[in-house]
């Protein structure tokens, strides 16, 4: 008999044990006492508990109910007290099965991106905490207590504190994991973006992805450029919140990178920009395909206007053998490092031009003083 009796059902027989109540008085009882931090007992439940216990005899009606079936009162029969004491005596040394809902989302968590994984950990944690928050707000509107439900509150407490720090671990590791798994460019090719300022050095560049925009004009003063650098920006970053959410892949914008050119190469010494033509375009991962790229486009055109949009393209470049230094400074003070370039070091060392003049651009020119911008000058080369 014991055994047949729910949470629900024990936990309301055991206060209509203490004394007589009904359903108004039991609903208050269980708000006031937290119980619903153990068990789950809705309000309309307390009613379809007190019909099966009734049914069972073992709780009775106490006189007419005042206003409606909500103003019954009831009290446990002898039968009710008797099964009451034999339930709790098997609880009290029960142990519960781990069961909870959380370990089989857990065991499925690999077929979500990681990202999916993180969001339902944080909100779980709100959530959690949220609940603590409550149990001890309930404890203390009610001190002092007796032992019994002292312990009640020790119980709940020390569960959901327990539920909060695992939440707390496996959130922090899932984080961990998915900063390891980031793509970084700059990070998994350091050699390529982190040369020194004070030397050139020769490096072997391997095939990059890009998304580009290819323009010509006076960078300062096109409104082709500056279309095409937003709207390169704006395709990236939808990219890499695609990737993440529905490829489970996450990676970091690279910074932005010019390819320029003119017929006459003199005319990047002598800063005549107005005749530089220039591909504008940011890195990808392999990844990252066409169909991908394009509905990427279509996503930011669907917010923004940009008639540069239409120009993007997925890029493969292959520079192979390039020559590479940090120029620091204002980007019209390039003029003699590259004539070092161009006229002492590639003769010097055998090389001759093989490719568009390559400038990556780490620093935000928007918020960074002119002497202070870092901005990598590489050139594709080939033996004489």
């Amino acid at each position: 008999m014991a055994s047949a009796l729910t949470d629900g059902e024990l936990t309301v027989l055991g206060l209509l044990v203490e004394q007589p109540r009904h359903g108004y008085e039991l609903e208050r009882v269980i708000e006031e006492r937290g119980v619903r931090a153990w068990t789950a007992l809705g309000f309309s439940s307390i009613y379809y508990v007190l019909d099966k216990l009734a049914g069972r005899g073992l709780i009775e009606a106490v006189g007419p109910p005042s206003s409606g079936k909500s103003r019954a009162t009831f009290r446990a029969t002898a039968a009710g007290r008797e099964v009451c004491a034999v339930t709790t005596r098997d609880a009290l040394t029960a142990l519960t099965p781990m069961r909870a809902r959380v370990l089989i989302a857990m065991a499925n968590s690999p077929g979500l991106p990681d990202a999916d994984v993180v969001a339902g950990l944080t909100q779980r944690l709100e959530a959690l905490r949220t609940q603590l928050t409550e149990v001890r707000a309930a404890r203390s509107r009610q001190e002092p207590l007796p032992a019994a439900a002292s312990a009640i509150f020790d119980y709940s407490e020390a569960m959901l504190r327990a539920d909060v720090n695992w939440t707390e671990t496996t959130l922090g590791a899932f984080e961990k994991e998915t900063a390891m798994d980031k793509y970084d460019i700059k990070k998994a090719h350091k050699e390529l973006y982190s040369p020194p300022s004070k030397e050139f050095t020769v490096v072997e560049v391997p095939e990059f992805r890009y998304i580009a925009i290819d323009g010509q004009g006076d960078p300062n003063t096109s409104p082709a450029y500056a279309n095409a650098v937003e709207a390169l920006y704006g395709v990236a970053y939808a990219l890499k919140f695609a990737s993440k959410k529905t490829l489970g892949r996450d990676f970091a914008v690279g910074p932005l990178e010019g390819l320029w050119r003119a017929d006459d190469p003199t005319a990047f010494m002598a800063r005549r920009k107005e005749t530089w033509a220039w591909t504008m375009m940011i890195s990808q991962p392999d990844w990252i395909t066409e169909g991908v790229v394009e509905a990427a486009i279509d996503n930011v055109a669907k917010k923004k206007k940009n008639p540069a949009l239409g120009d993007i393209r997925l890029l493969t470049l292959a520079e192979g053998t390039s020559v590479q230094i940090l120029h620091i400074g204002s980007y019209d003070d390039e003029t003699p490092t590259l004539e070092r370039l161009h006229n002492s070091y590639l003769p010097d060392n055998g090389f001759t031009f093989n490719g568009d003049h390559h400038e990556i651009y780490l620093s935000d020119a928007r918020r960074t003083a002119p002497a202070k911008l870092k901005t990598i000058l590489r050139q594709p080369v080939k033996a004489v």
